[in-house]
């Protein structure tokens, strides 16, 4: 279950250790949940060895908690894991800004994979095509004779699609092969069923089979998310004339990213910056979710533009929605052997893949609407560097107390925070 309260005045101002315990007790964590957080999330090197291959040491990322978020009406606390000052910031205040308006509202596909065939060197593709569809059910039913605890549990092949396209390498026939994968990202699972139906496939074609592998432009497995803004909530002063002005630059700093791939390829990342944060904190295969939604942002209106989409509603206030395909999972995987992984799914409390593929595009929306309103407004970076001042101070060699010292002085100043201010700085107090 997610946590009682997502609502946490003050958090920031706590000490790691004070932050972690208070997450322990919302989130209801075990002692080995609140050991592998305290202990910089290392694997040991028996667990890492078994992960990659060549493996030499282990890196540590640091683990931040979004506050704020209410989610089809129940409050989550959630870890984000990435390098980046101001995200969490950021994503945690856009979630209080819609909690008037009843916070995100999301709805998921099920969890279906697409797993593809390529066939080359028929004779006729389309009859190819026709002879697939004839035996789907044959196929199907070897895809789903496999034994699997995926497919016991309702999973499985559901269906069997043919495409006909054209290449350099000539015409061919790609099969997808649909597969709920239930609770599982799947990857393992479809790409077995391709393996395994390849020489039937052969033998009712005719032709060539090339590549077995899954696709990671999830389209079958689309996760949504919209919430709701009043102007009070988003103004920079609690008044509706100052939110509507908010609102109005927003909406500008949208259409920009709408009309202009090179624009839409910064505020996609923006959104990127909070789902793969949250990706790669709960142990999924985060590079296959970024493809997977940079795919779709092109390929769904036919050019590369918004992931999100925002717009004024009658009563003026910013409704904005983002549909993005969401391959993941809660079992398998790094998910289940990274102690850290295991740790942030508990404080997540959830109770389906589907369930986190909402978590994860709510926060993916927060954080897009995070960065176009301070472009909106006062600048995106003068909020980024007042907190990315005490790692300037860290790279200036600031240590101990020094660090907060230098943060300290260089914020207060007038005028743009560079890495010689903060080196004078740190002479100054020295």
């Amino acid at each position: 279950m997610p946590v009682d309260k997502s609502r946490l005045s003050g958090f920031y101002k706590l000490s790691v250790e004070q932050r972690r315990q208070m997450v322990a007790e919302l989130a209801k964590l075990s002692s080995e949940a609140i050991a592998a957080l305290a202990s910089h999330g290392e694997l040991d090197e028996m667990a890492a060895d078994r992960m990659i291959e060549n493996v030499i040491g282990t890196m540590s990322l640091p683990v931040g908690v979004a506050t704020n978020f209410v989610i089809d009406g129940a409050p989550y606390l959630i870890p984000f894991c990435l390098e980046e000052s101001s995200v969490v910031a950021a994503a945690s205040n856009m979630a209080k800004r819609c909690l008037i308006k009843g916070g995100f509202r999301t709805s998921s596909d099920g969890p279906i994979m697409i797993s593809q065939i390529q066939v080359l060197e028929l004779e006729d593709v389309e009859q190819a095509g026709e002879a697939i569809l004839t035996a789907k059910y044959e196929l199907m039913g070897m895809c789903n004779s496999l034994p699997s605890t995926m497919i016991k549990l309702g999973g499985g092949c559901k269906d069997i699609q043919v495409r006909s396209i054209d290449s350099i390498s000539g015409k061919m026939l790609v099969i997808h092969l649909l597969v709920d994968t239930r609770d599982a990202m799947g990857a393992n699972a479809v790409n077995t069923m391709a393996e395994l139906i390849s020489g039937k496939v052969e033998e009712i074609t005719g032709g060539r089979v090339h590549l077995r592998i899954l696709s990671n432009l999830a389209s079958q497995r689309l996760a949504r998310v919209e919430a709701t803004f009043t102007p009070e909530e988003i103004s920079d002063d609690g008044t509706a004339e100052n939110g509507r002005k908010v609102i109005a630059g927003i909406l500008e700093a949208h259409h920009f990213a709408m009309a202009d791939p090179y624009r839409a390829a910064t505020h996609n990342k923006g959104v990127m910056n909070a789902i793969s944060a949250v990706a790669l904190a709960c142990g999924q295969d985060w590079r296959a979710i970024e493809a997977g939604c940079h795919a779709w942002a092109a390929v769904n209106t036919g050019e590369y533009t918004s992931m999100t989409r925002w717009h004024r509603d009658d009563e003026g206030n910013l409704v904005g929605k983002l549909e993005t395909p969401m391959a993941v999972g809660i079992v398998g995987g790094a998910s289940k052997v990274h102690p850290v992984a295991r740790a942030n799914l508990a404080i997540l409390g959830l109770n389906s893949a589907q369930e986190l593929a909402g978590v994860i595009a709510a926060a993916g929306l927060a954080q897009n609407l995070g960065a176009m309103r301070a472009l909106a407004t006062s600048g995106i970076q003068a909020g980024h560097m007042k907190l990315h001042a005490r790692n300037m101070a860290v790279s200036a060699g600031a240590i101990g107390d020094e660090i907060e010292k230098v943060a300290n002085i260089v914020n207060s100043q007038q005028g743009p925070v560079t890495q010689q201010l903060v080196k004078e700085t740190l002479e100054s107090i020295r």
